[in-house]
Parts: C-alpha cells; structure tokens; sequence
C-alpha cells in the first residue's frame, strides 16, 4: 500500500500548529536546506501520529528514504506540547 499526502485527513489546525512550530524550530537552529518543507513535514508527521503509517509508507508516498521519515516524524514530535500530567520517563 502506498501513502499520498492527498489522501492523508487531519485537521487544519494541527497542521498550521505543527507547521508554525516545525518553521520556528528550523529558523532556530539555522537548516538550510530539507528535502520536504515545513508544512509537508508536519504533515508527514501528523500522517504517522493519526493514521499510524508506516515509515516505509509514509516514505513512499512522500518521496524521501525511510530514515528521513523517522528523522521528520521524530523531530515534530519532540517539538509537540506534552499535556500536563502526561510526563515521559517515569514508572
């Protein structure tokens, strides 16, 4: 099964959210360059988080290698809110 981002439903909203946050971050820490902009980066990621592709998947329908999928998704992620309560690391 190939992934398109034509055919990936998630909400404006998070994808301006994700998208202003993934422009911030870039500017920040001076990238040039990147295969996918911003706004396909988050929704790259959005596409793992709410439909769960695959990185294969996701790297097929977006044209990159499987190991810049998992770089994009892992990259917005750690650039999401975490809600209160919701702490990492703990047990």
């Amino acid at each position: 099964m190939l992934v398109h981002p034509s055919g990936v439903d998630v909400s404006g909203s998070a994808l301006r959210f994700l998208f202003t946050r993934l422009r911030r971050h870039r500017r920040a820490i001076g990238s040039r360059w990147r295969r996918l902009s911003a706004g396909r980066q988050a929704l790259l990621a959005l596409a793992h988080l709410r439909v769960g592709y695959t990185y294969a998947q996701l790297a097929a329908g977006f044209g990159i290698a499987t190991t810049t999928a998992y770089r994009y998704v892992t990259e917005a992620v750690e650039l999401l809110p975490i809600a209160p309560g919701n702490t990492r690391g703990t047990g």
